[in-house]
């Protein structure tokens, strides 16, 4: 019996559902590098340049492993530019008995694999994608009856789940279940900060750089520098060298921005998670074990496995959970255009243009970078929430839409209407005066709320809660800022709100993709 088994390009596990207790001798891994996937975003260059890369890498380290692998580049002349168009071709050339698949990350591909039952006349078996450590009914199991779906409940659930920094008396460690209060710190220039791997493109990357060069110039973001690791081992070598150097003050600096760092203290593991080189269960367990042997502190490591044994876990959760409708959510009704310069990164807004310029070079930015300076600005202008998912989906290496999706639309836009997010994730300047040393270089004032020379996020932050008030005087968790905001008189409320309008009515005459 000859099994085609297609493995995908976030599928990059030695140890995939699909090929578990499979037969070498019978079974044919295809890998296709298909337009479809490249084309239907605009993805940042780098980003493809990533997958194809990897995809490639994969498919030695397979066959390495005695796998048999039908590899289908983009540039072949006879490829066809979809999965289920090269599945066909694949079921044309190999004559399989069955094709057996771990299930797509997302909606639209799973709907492909489970039409090729039908269109192929074979048995399809989709097995359970087991690299993550929460299962679909897990999840739901877990969120049925809960008023609200909070992360941190979920966390705590998958704490006891696993044992992860837990006590053999079932406590968690240290008394307290987390540990974010302690890990707001703004950062200085420390000439010391660990720097991330670099990795010097080999011949098969070279390749894909320039293929990648020629068939996407119009996509956003440069190939210049790739420096990012395409195998196992390197991912491995990357995870090597954050938890032996980056750790141990990842926790209190997670949230900082400082000019010219692009990764400060952070992991830069995401992609290679993403896409399958990592394992997300082991890199939580070498946190945990530095922390017992006294290498790195319970809140880093507390809040780095709670970026993936949380968050993680709970985004693909809700992806999956609320279903292929939750794209087209809009809670808030927003319906503006992003601005051209998310594209650019020409902006006087230093902050954005800090963010958005270190995005289009290396198609990374950190959490609190994409969470409150992009994400925060899209938000307080009343940016299209679909239009601000399918920036962040393009413009990152580790954006896959069952992770990507439910962050932005959900955590950063407030599009569910608070299925993730209990307010508004929305500040004035002064936020991000606090956690980084963007506003000092900038040609506005953090301090003005309106004049020429205002900070365009004060009168923005502000003009959003008049805008909304219906909605969220009622939050307690806003209940500090609409007080704030009652404490102007009828005048200076009637100047924020012009200025912000004024500011939204230049950004319009200014917007306009890519």
């Amino acid at each position: 019996m000859i099994t085609l088994a297609p493995v995908l390009g976030d599928q990059l596990s030695l140890g995939l559902s699909s090929l578990a207790g499979a037969d070498p001798g019978s079974t044919v891994i295809l890998m296709m590098e298909v337009a479809e996937e490249t084309g239907y975003a605009r993805h940042h260059k780098a980003k493809i340049a990533y997958i194809l890369s990897a995809m490639r890498h994969h498919a030695e380290a397979l066959r390495a492993e005695g796998w048999r692998v039908d590899y289908v580049p983009l540039d072949d002349p006879d490829n066809q530019g979809s999965f289920t168009g090269e599945v066909a071709r694949a079921v044309a050339r190999h004559a399989p008995d069955r094709i057996v698949a771990t299930e797509a990350g997302e909606w639209r591909v799973q709907a492909m694999l489970e039409s090729w039952e039908t269109l192929f006349g074979l048995p399809v078996e989709i097995c359970p994608d087991d690299r993550f450590l929460a299962r679909h009914a897990e999840f739901d199991a877990w969120a049925e009856g809960r008023r609200e779906l909070r992360m941190e409940y979920f966390y705590r659930s998958m704490r006891v789940r696993t044992g992860l920094l837990m006590t053999p008396e079932g406590e968690p460690e240290g008394g307290r279940w987390n540990y974010d209060t302690e890990n707001r710190k703004p950062a200085k220039a420390d000439l010391l900060m660990p720097r991330p791997l670099s990795f010097t493109p080999d011949v098969v990357t070279e390749e894909v750089l320039a293929l990648v060069a020629a068939r996407f110039a119009d996509h956003p973001g440069s190939l210049d520098g790739f420096v990012y690791a395409v195998t196992r081992a390197d991912a491995e070598r990357q995870a090597d060298a954050f938890f032996a150097h980056a750790l141990p003050e990842f926790g209190p600096y997670e949230d900082a921005m400082l000019t010219g760092e692009r990764h400060l203290w952070h992991s830069i593991l995401s992609p290679y998670l993403n896409s399958g080189l990592l394992d997300p269960l082991d890199l939580c367990r070498r946190a945990e074990a530095e922390y017992r042997a006294g290498r790195a502190p319970l809140n880093s490591a507390e809040g780095y496995i709670r970026q993936i044994l949380g968050w993680r876990e709970y985004m693909r959760g809700i992806y999956w959970r609320e279903g292929p409708d939750y794209v087209a959510r809009n809670a808030l009704d927003h319906r503006r255009a992003l601005p051209a310069f998310y594209w650019s990164g020409e902006t006087d807004l230093f902050c954005l243009r800090e963010t958005i310029g270190q995005t289009l070079a290396t198609a990374h930015a950190h959490h609190i970078q994409r969470l409150m300076v992009t994400g925060n600005f899209a938000l307080l202008i009343g940016a299209d929430p679909a239009e601000v998912h399918r920036w962040y989906l393009e413009i990152y290496l580790d954006a896959y839409e069952w992770v990507e999706l439910p962050n932005t639309l959900g955590m950063s836009q407030f599009g569910d209407g608070g299925i993730i997010a209990s307010k508004p994730y929305i500040s004035s300047g002064a936020y991000i005066d606090r956690m980084s040393d963007y506003c000092g270089q900038c040609r506005y004032d953090v301090k003005q709320r309106t004049g020429p020379d205002a900070c365009p996020f004060n009168a923005l932050y502000w003009d959003f809660l008049a805008r909304h008030r219906e909605r969220f005087a009622g939050n307690q968790r806003m209940r500090g800022p609409y007080r704030n905001w009652d404490r102007f008189d009828d005048a200076t409320q009637a100047a924020i709100r012009a200025q912000a309008a004024g500011f939204l009515a230049h950004l319009d005459a200014e917007a306009g993709g890519y």
